[in-house]
């Protein structure tokens, strides 16, 4: 059975990222079915790359594509609706966060054939077993077949421990396309050293991923992926793209152990609450590995709101407030993201929060700060139910999720959201635009040492004296130095 892995388009303004899902599906494969990756970022025309290699191959043949929500999913949209027609024996598998999530919108589409839930190792080797051998596909957990319609529940997939999985392939790649300048060094790669999350926060897509369930390559061999990045690339930055690298305090401190030689400056995310917990000998064990920044949710100002968020653990507003002064303490960098506008109150939650942020910056001028507005995912819970109470729905087709509606609702930006007023809205990304300018994030390597003394000397009377609504000039002026937000950049 020939494979054909794809990763879609999901930037035009940078450089690409390692596509960890598919190497992740490819060590699995390996040895036991012919495939290909395919890389949209590095493709000039994917949809006559995969037509040639599909005229020119034994069929039939599986395409076999990983869908984020936003730019990914347009992107495997308007490929798959292309091929379809075209190649109607090609068997489509989608897999990633938004068939997870949405799995009947997209096996109503018409050209996806199954929908892989969860993380797809396993199940995804399972079907293409079954596919190979010309058998209906059994019963597999997490695999859903457009002959069901979506109306069967589909269970997700295991989440399967890291640990035990093979290493990834990378001569499958030209990784060296692949290394970016960032904030954590010259020559930047990433890695996924563990699955999921054991907090089940109500606004989260990977409590539907995971349900509660974190599983972790060992210390030891996670540092044994970074020397190896170290030796074969010559790396000197590595992001950890962990929903929550940091559960474990101990696996944390080994592995700043065993990386603390190689000279890399290093991201990852974590929680609040649990990185409070941590003794000060383990921040310092942190810091002389090279960690240097660390993303978290903060997501409010209330702990009424946490808690409508289920945010779980020992999460509260002061922790926030108390883990960036600590963190200023080691030389580390917090990275916070905050959820605006959810309701009952959105638009006091809106104000509650921008006040808050003031202290934040106060208690540590250096914190990023990224902001998104509250959007739902199908996961029950309050804040769904009040969302669902105030007329919001999720779109019911795959062309009504890449509208531009679409769109902006999984980019967390969307004005059309039934519980904001539109005041509201304008009020959080006024105040974003200003808090950017006075404060410019780190992340964006495009900005020089001029370009961030004209927009802090722009922002600066706005935000001291609260001033934000009509900031044109910051705008023309973030324009002018190709401002990018830490959430666009990726450092």
């Amino acid at each position: 059975m020939k494979v054909i892995l794809y990763n879609p388009v999901s930037s035009a303004s940078r450089k690409p990222i390692l596509p960890l899902s598919l190497l992740a599906l490819g060590a699995v494969l390996e040895g036991r079915h012919e495939y290909v990756i395919i890389d949209g970022n590095l493709t000039a025309d994917p949809l006559a790359e995969i037509s040639a290699r599909l005229a020119a191959g034994d069929r039939p043949a599986v395409l076999a594509v990983t869908v984020m929500p936003g730019p990914q999913l347009a992107d495997a949209v308007r490929l798959c609706k292309a091929l379809r027609p075209r190649y109607p024996e090609l068997f489509i598998v989608w897999g990633g966060y938004f068939p997870t999530q949405h799995f009947r919108v997209c096996l109503l589409s018409g050209y996806v054939d199954f929908v892989v839930r969860g993380h797809g190792e396993e199940p995804f080797r399972a079907l293409l077993d079954a596919l190979a051998a010309a058998a209906p596909p059994p019963g597999i957990r997490g695999v859903v077949a457009a002959t069901s319609r979506g109306e069967l529940p589909a269970e997700v997939a295991a989440v399967p421990d890291p640990e035990q999985l093979p290493a990834f392939p990378y001569h499958r790649l030209e990784v060296e396309r692949y290394i970016r300048k960032t904030f954590l060094g010259r020559r930047t790669l990433s890695h996924h050293a563990s699955y999921g999350c054991p907090f089940r926060c109500g606004f989260c897509a990977v409590v539907n991923l995971v349900d509660g369930k974190w599983r972790a390559q060992s210390a030891i061999r996670c540092a044994q992926v970074a020397e190896q990045l170290v030796t074969s690339w010559r790396i000197d930055g590595l992001e950890l793209f962990d929903n929550n690298f940091f559960v474990s305090e101990a696996r944390a401190v080994d592995f700043a152990g065993g990386i603390e030689k190689l000279g890399l400056g290093w991201w990852g995310e974590g929680r609040v609450d649990t990185l409070l917990r941590y003794r000060d000998e383990s921040w310092r064990r942190l810091r002389r590995s090279g960690l240097k920044m660390v993303f978290m949710g903060a997501e409010t100002a209330s702990d009424a709101a946490l808690a409508r968020m289920n945010k779980g653990g020992t999460m509260t507003v002061e922790a926030t407030l108390a883990i960036v002064r600590r963190m200023a303490e080691h030389g580390v960098v917090p990275e916070l993201s905050f959820v605006l506008g959810a309701p009952p109150d959105p638009a006091e939650d809106v104000e509650r929060t921008l006040r808050f942020i003031r202290r934040v910056k106060l208690a540590n001028p250096l914190t990023e700060i990224i902001l998104y507005l509250y959007t739902p995912v199908p996961l029950a819970g309050e804040l769904l139910d009040l969302a669902t109470a105030e007329g919001f729905a999720f779109p019911e087709t795959l062309d009504a999720w890449v509208s531009a509606a679409g769109l902006s609702l999984v980019g967390r930006r969307s004005e059309d959201l039934p519980w904001l007023p539109r005041r509201a809205f304008r009020r959080a990304r006024d105040f974003e635009r200003v808090l950017n300018a006075y404060y410019p994030t780190v992340t964006n390597q495009r900005l020089n040492g001029v370009r961030r003394l004209l927009l802090r000397a722009l922002g600066g009377w706005r935000y001291h004296l609260r001033v934000y609504g009509y900031p044109y000039e910051l705008r023309a002026a973030q324009r002018l130095v190709a401002y990018q937000r830490p959430e666009t950049a990726g450092f």
